[in-house]
């Protein structure tokens, strides 16, 4: 530790530690504009200069490392002198605009105004003006107002992953700009808004909508991602206006993505639904909750004199809360009935505890990580910045994927193939390991493929790595290699790989509560959706999911719906997927109810309700105990979610076991590569991925024309006799979808990308089945 004084207090500090990191730490306040804890030092606002005994000039507190015996003065007339001066340079340009900028009331700049500047101006020239950008539907620039602190050039290139900002010009010249005029596209963009001291970079869904002060501000939990990240959310007159991030160092530091940030846009889309209603003569009808709880007692309990309770299926999506899938779950034990499942992506039903396998903190640290089937960007756009970081403390990446998207990240060994052939992949990389330690596989059925496995030099290089990594290695499976029908192989191998070199394996799950629901113990190998929906039941209930967008298969799923006496719907929003159910009750969005997730690293988040119900929407929980009181069931007595929570966490003692159970019967078919078939990559971006996100207007005003794209490699065109822009007809079952294509290198031969939860694609489904191509005559 090093000795120092500030304004005469004797304090230790950590050794390269900065002068405003320690006054920050014993709660010191030394202004500044440039500076971010989480951003590199650009020490060009000056704004935090201060005298250091011995030094015959005011030092930038931000740049400027302690050393033994400095003694600081933050208060003193010198420093004071310093700061003022800087103050009045400051505001020499920048506009008197306060009481129409978004800014006004939370502004760095009127603060320290206030504070160090001074009361008049000695500036009597003209201020200079910036010509605004358009930088996108996300952000709006009144670069007039621009103080050049740089925060959002360092945020874009350091956490964003890509220079999309930088200064150009020079002295009184100076400004910000995007490069070729391009709008701004990292998923990560919204930061910046937060991250501006002054009102040059404003939200624009928000623009004008409400001043500072008269905004509630709640705290929340984000649903669109496995990660859970915290956020603060502003309502006025019970509506949201906004939503910032809240910072939680362990799970999403300060940040959040762009899906979390304008997203609430979608929670007042005119699909949603206001309330209950009840098919009749094939019209929809509207009725009162007591009316459509005990005509959907009436169907159900005719339909189980007709059939036993086996014959009710129930299905709800993982992005809702914990206390939705244990009442749902409790009725389906009270009812008899083993088929409930919240899996509706996954083909592989035997694979079972799906979490990161270490704290998402644990990324930075890592020194060599292995990633199977992950769209980084589009699964998860925050903790694809864990990623970041760890490469820039020169850790390596190393990728196996079937689509070679643009991760913003340097990868050092890239493995682009078919998803069917991830798994032949890591039998090289296990082989190469064990050549180099002299090891033998101890499953007989592995032991047994590895005799024939001949590692590539790219699969050498990876295990290589993996081996050299002191400070921790680790395999991570993204959603695509979870949604594959040899997901379990994949989990075994990546864990004997994970063994062989002392490292951490896990799974990197896309939605909100997958492993809540892992906890709860909800579905089976058995009793999945697959088996749900194939053997013709009496009746459904779905809740919080689309149909045809967040079922793996459309068609599956409404040939179901169709051939029930009984289909319930509890969903927040109407859409044409109902259109064949009996019954639809309104429940509210996350953002109207209580209740609790458990991330991807088993963190467990409780929330509130930030915002009362929308008209006549019910919270999920609530809708469930109604439900479960008609049907005469136990138990059912809630108040609150406090009181499910405690029952859960009275009841399931355990939390999932961290092993992944090697099994010794690995089936040799699966892992051959498919010959002649064209396998899917089913690409969801971050802003199609649930059904609140793909109602926010701004988030898709940007959208490029993809979703009637469909991207293969130019080998794989040549050899289907096809060219880029020709009209092709993709086919899946009974799905038909005419698509353009376009050749893309970064496709892997003999496979297509398709966007997924698109209005044109929805009806082919997700997953990488293999599908035919087919030319449209012209």
């Amino acid at each position: 530790m090093i000795n120092i004084k500030i304004n005469g207090k004797k304090i230790q500090a950590e050794p390269r530690s900065t002068i405003i990191q320690v006054a920050d730490q014993i709660g010191i306040d030394i202004p500044r504009f440039c500076y971010h804890k989480k951003l590199t030092v650009a020490a060009n606002c000056r704004m935090c200069l201060v005298e250091v005994k011995n030094f015959n000039k005011p030092l930038p507190a931000c740049a400027t490392t302690v050393l033994e015996g400095m003694e600081v003065l933050t208060k003193s007339e010198f420093t004071k002198d310093a700061q003022k001066s800087v103050m009045e340079f400051l505001l020499i340009n920048h506009p008197l605009d306060c009481p129409i900028c978004d800014e006004a009331g939370e502004c760095d700049l009127q603060d320290i105004a206030v504070a160090y500047g001074s009361n008049k101006t000695r500036y009597t020239e003209e201020k200079r003006v910036v010509f605004d950008k358009n930088i996108g539907p996300l952000i709006s620039t009144d670069l007039t107002r621009c103080i050049q602190c740089t925060r959002c050039v360092r945020f874009l290139k350091e956490v964003g992953g890509v220079m999309e900002l930088g200064l150009v010009g020079r002295g009184e010249h100076v400004e910000i700009s995007a490069y070729v005029d391009k709008a701004v596209e990292s998923e990560l963009s919204g930061n910046i808004i937060d991250l501006c001291p002054v009102g040059a970079l404003t939200s624009k869904p928000f623009r004008y909508s409400a001043r500072s002060w008269e905004l509630i501000r709640r705290a929340s939990i984000s649903t669109h991602d496995s990660l859970g990240s915290n956020i603060e959310v502003h309502l006025k007159n019970n509506f949201i206006k906004r939503v910032i991030p809240k910072e939680n160092e362990l799970i999403n530091e300060c940040w959040i993505s762009d899906r979390d940030r304008f997203s609430y846009e979608g929670l007042y889309h005119k699909d949603r639904l206001k309330v209950p209603l009840v098919k009749r003569r094939g019209k929809w009808v509207e009725v009162g909750w007591q009316e459509v709880y005990a005509a959907i007692t009436k169907e159900l309990k005719k339909n189980f004199k007709k059939n036993n309770t086996d014959s009710i299926g129930l299905l709800l999506s993982p992005q809702s809360t914990l206390e939705e899938g244990f009442l749902l779950k409790k009725i389906a034990d009270q009812l008899k009935t083993p088929h409930i499942d919240y899996r509706l992506s996954q083909l592989d039903f035997s694979s079972k505890n799906n979490w990161l396998g270490c704290g998402i903190q644990e990324i930075d640290s890592l020194e060599s990580v292995l990633v199977i089937g992950f769209n980084m960007r589009h699964e998860q756009p925050l903790l694809t910045h864990r990623f970041r970081k760890m490469v820039k403390n020169n850790g390596n990446i190393a990728l196996i994927n079937a689509f070679d998207d643009d991760h913003l990240i340097p990868i050092s060994y890239k493995v682009i193939c078919l998803p069917s052939d991830y798994a032949n992949y890591l039998l090289m990389i296990l082989k190469a390991i064990q050549n180099k330690k002299g090891t033998l596989c101890s499953l007989k059925s592995i032991a047994e493929l590895l005799k024939n496995v001949e590692p590539s030099n790219t699969c050498q290089k990876i295990a290589n790595n993996l081996l050299k990594a002191k400070n921790g290695s680790a395999i991570f499976l993204g959603q695509q290699a979870l949604d594959l029908n040899s997901t379990s192989q994949l989990q075994v191998l990546a864990k004997l790989i994970a063994e062989e070199v002392n490292g951490i394996v896990g799974a990197i799950p896309q939605h909100a509560n997958s492993v809540g629901f892992d906890f709860l113990g909800i579905g089976s190998e058995n009793s999945n959706t697959t088996n749900m929906l194939k053997k013709k039941r009496s009746a459904y209930i779905m809740m919080n999911f689309d149909p045809n967008y967040d079922y793996r298969s459309p068609e599956l799923i409404q040939s179901a719906i169709k051939g029930s006496q009984c289909s319930i719907a509890i969903t927040p929003y109407m859409s044409d997927a109902f259109k064949d159910f009996n019954f639809i009750l309104p429940m509210t969005p996350f953002t109207e109810t209580s209740g609790t997730y458990i991330n991807l690293a088993k963190e467990v988040q409780s929330f509130k309700a930030v915002s009362a119900p929308f008209e006549q929407a019910r919270p999920g929980w609530k809708i469930l105990r109604v439900l479960a009181n008609f049907l005469a069931l136990d138990g059912f007595d809630y108040d609150s979610t406090e009181q499910i929570k405690k029952e859960i966490f009275n009841t399931n003692k355990n939390f999932m076991s961290e092993e992944v159970i090697l099994k010794n019967d690995f089936n040799q078919d699966e892992l051959k590569n498919k010959k002649n078939m064209l396998e899917v990559v089913s690409v969801i971006r971050a802003i199609d991925s649930d059904m609140i996100v793909r109602r926010a207007d701004s988030l898709h005003r940007s959208d490029q024309n993809i979703q009637n794209l469909v991207l293969i490699h130019p080998s794989t065109l040549e050899g289907l006799n096809l060219k880029s822009e020709s009209k092709v007809c993709i086919k899946r079952g009974l799905a038909k979808v005419n698509l353009t294509v376009s050749a893309n290198p970064k496709v892997s031969p003999g496979a297509i990308v398709i966007f997924a939860k698109q209005s044109t694609t929805f009806s082919l489904g997700l997953g990488a089945e293999p599908v035919k191509v087919e030319k449209v005559a012209t």
